[in-house]
């Protein structure tokens, strides 16, 4: 078993979206400056902490990455704001539905 945060795993990483990645990298890599720090002044207590925060860091990476390629799938935008949108699509429709209706019937008119 691979060390480092349970919360980012590779399975939950890869439900993440990419602005959701950038903000987990950008966590992480704070936290590694920190245990830097700490290291370095003697308040380190976890050094196996420092090891696990950097294959976090490069699993991110990873999977930004195979994104990028073509390798990874990226995962599909929330359902919850699919139905605001459709419902603004059909009501644009609805009210351009008549007006091609009459440039229609307007078109047939000429043309008798």
């Amino acid at each position: 078993m691979a060390l480092g945060s349970k919360e980012l795993a590779t399975d939950e990483l890869d439900t993440f979206e990419n602005e959701r990645l950038l903000e987990e990298l950008k966590k992480a890599k704070e936290e590694l400056f920190n245990l830097r720090f700490q290291s370095a002044t003697g308040q380190l207590e976890s050094h196996g902490r420092l090891r696990a925060v950097k294959r976090d860091i490069a699993r991110i990476y990873t999977i930004i990455r195979e994104r990028e390629l073509g390798i990874r799938a990226t995962p599909v935008a929330a359902p919850a704001s699919a139905p605001a949108k459709a419902e603004k699509k059909t009501k644009k429709a609805k009210a351009e539905a008549p007006t091609e209706d009459a440039a229609a019937e307007a078109v047939e008119t000429k043309e008798a």
